[in-house]
């Protein structure tokens, strides 16, 4: 696994802090997870296979509803 350093300003490093906190992750796992979802841009392994896989009941569309009307 590869080390990388970075400088940020106070205020960023505070607020990551906070927010790794509030995941209840330390801050390098919360870094990572940050950086996987920005870096990573292909669909997941077998998400194609889903296209037409819906065995249930038809799916259908509501009738629209009307808008009240009112003067203007």
């Amino acid at each position: 696994m590869q080390h990388l350093s970075c400088y940020v300003p106070d205020w960023v490093a505070k607020k990551v802090r906070q927010k790794a906190e509030e995941a209840q992750l330390p801050v390098s796992r919360y870094l990572v997870q940050l950086i996987e979802r920005e870096v990573t841009n292909e669909w997941p392994d077998g998400y194609a296979d889903l296209f037409g896989a819906w065995q249930g009941p038809p799916l259908e569309r509501p009738a629209p509803e009307e808008f009240e009307k009112r003067e203007g």
